[in-house]
């Protein structure tokens, strides 16, 4: 019988600093919403974190723009409707940037395991990474208040 086991999940971790309109990213809520344990290290979920913040801000860059024209400092400062305390505007970016993080770290922890197993698990991770990425662009669909569309070409 063998165990094995996880490295222990970290209890501090550095808040990422966004660019001041967008929310800064607490990595370890991040790690509570994924469920992510200490296999991720704190480099690897802060190097994905700043991936899917650039990501996300660069989709979002014109909304950004547009709001500070107008006088707003802040995603949370942009009128819409509270959830819990919460701007939905700031609920949305959220989810964006925790599901690019989560979808990036499935592709990149895909080959951890190369036995028999894991080849028949990477199927059902690929499908969690297209389900991940589409969360993310409903998101920022949502977010910008614009419809959901998917078209499939046959």
């Amino acid at each position: 019988m063998s165990f094995l086991s996880n490295p222990p999940t970290p209890t501090e971790e550095a808040i990422i600093t966004n660019d001041g309109f967008f929310p800064d990213i607490e990595p370890l809520k991040l790690r509570a919403f994924a469920r992510l344990d200490g296999t991720v290290t704190v480099d690897r979920l802060t190097y994905s974190i700043l991936s899917a913040i650039a990501s996300v801000n660069a989709e979002l860059w014109q909304f950004k723009s547009s709001q500070q024209q107008l006088g707003i400092s802040t995603l949370a400062a942009v009128p819409a409707d509270q959830i819990a305390g919460v701007n939905v505007k700031v609920i949305h970016y959220l989810r964006a940037v925790y599901s690019a993080v989560q979808a990036d770290l499935i592709e990149h922890y895909r080959d951890f395991d190369t036995t028999g197993a894991g080849d028949k698990a990477a199927e059902k991770l690929e499908q969690r990474t297209n389900d991940l990425r589409r969360n993310m662009r409903w998101a920022i669909s949502d977010l910008l208040a614009i419809r959901r569309n998917t078209v499939e070409l046959i």
